[in-house]
């Protein structure tokens, strides 16, 4: 019989360790975060530190509207629970198109784009909205590049850091649009109609690299509508002021897990550059966003404009059936792209 002394000790399980319960992983993982912050990081020169007075932090990235490793950067070392873009809801879809599908988007300005903007503007806006969208497509064919790269990066960054929410910081394009046009009498519209329409000057990708301190964007249509200040308030001004407003609005104190303690923000906001210096200037202002958001009701001149126009299209249409015959005509007078144009060309309400 063996001797019970000479026996190895029997085996022991050893201790488990508890697992944190969801609110314990939510704390621990915000106090990380906040742990990795840089309290006094070197800022890229086209960076800007502003001070909400609740203190929190607005780090303003402007950009060129083309793919910047700033952001990046940005958003590596300090974590931010926001990160605001100078897009609208009417913009968002180009954060998830890829390079080339956006290229392709960018050049082709077909009829059914020109349908959709003027239903959605109205005539003349919408026919302005072609125009701008040319003004981005001549740069993107010059420079085999599409806008929008710095906030696609926005969007991917934002989604890399644990707690931190996305916002669109723009004015809706339709009421920018509106506005545009509402400020410009017949005479500058066709200037500015014909400016944009022959727009061929070359953009190479050292005009990028020259304008790293101005946004190329910005600049080009700064050049188009210089001549029109009203047109430079409403496109340039107005945003920069709503866009203080949107980025004023993120940086709030935000609430801290597990007892929703206030502390303050820490924003990424991402924008032109050509809007730094009017968001720096609007910052500690007052600011009065429902004078910018106002849209003047449909002009008489407007529902002339458009009669005529829907007289030459009806014109045209009446003509075709002529010439091709009732039921081919008929089939003319059913599509789609037909019928859509034609309720855009409807009068406004007495």
């Amino acid at each position: 019989m063996e001797n019970p002394e000479s026996q190895p000790p029997p085996l022991t399980r050893a201790p488990t360790h508890q697992l944190l319960t969801d609110g314990e992983a939510m704390e621990l993982l915000w106090q990380l975060r906040s742990q990795r912050r840089q309290s006094s990081p070197e800022l890229p020169e086209t960076v800007t530190r502003l001070t909400a007075p609740d203190g929190s932090l607005l780090y303003l990235v402007g950009t060129a509207h083309f793919s910047d490793s700033k952001i990046h950067r940005i958003c590596s070392v300090q974590k931010p629970d926001v990160v605001v873009v100078e897009l609208c809801q009417y913009r968002v879809s180009m954060l998830k198109m890829d390079e080339n599908t956006l290229l392709r988007e960018a050049k082709d300005i077909n009829l059914d784009k020109v349908q959709q903007a003027i239903k959605q503007n109205g005539l003349m806006s919408g026919l302005m909205q072609i125009l701008l969208l040319k003004v981005s497509a001549h740069i993107t064919e010059q420079l085999g590049m599409a806008p929008g790269g710095e906030f696609r990066e926005a969007f991917r960054e934002a989604g890399r850091v644990p707690f931190c929410k996305f916002h669109l910081g723009d004015r809706p394009i339709p009421v920018t649009f509106k506005r545009a046009i509402a400020a410009l009498s017949l005479w500058q519209k066709a200037r500015l109609a014909w400016g944009l329409c022959f727009l061929s000057d070359p953009i190479s990708k050292e005009d990028v690299e020259k304008c790293k301190q101005k946004d190329l964007l910005e600049q080009t249509m700064s050049e188009m509508i210089g001549e029109f200040p009203a047109l430079h308030q409403t496109i340039v001004a107005e945003r920069d002021i709503y866009l203080t407003h949107t980025l004023r609005q993120a940086t709030r104190c935000v609430e801290a897990p597990p007892n929703a303690q206030k502390v303050p923000a820490v924003v990424v906001g991402v924008v032109g550059m050509g809007h730094v210096p009017g968001i720096e200037r609007n910052w500690e202002k007052q600011l009065n966003i429902n004078e910018i958001m106002s849209v003047a009701p449909p002009s008489r001149f407007g529902w002339v404009l458009r009669a005529v126009v829907k007289g030459v299209v009806v014109g045209m249409l009446g003509y075709a059936c002529y010439r091709a015959g009732g039921s081919i005509g008929r089939v003319l007078l059913s599509l789609p792209a037909v019928q859509s144009l034609l309720e855009t060309l409807q009068p406004p309400p007495a």
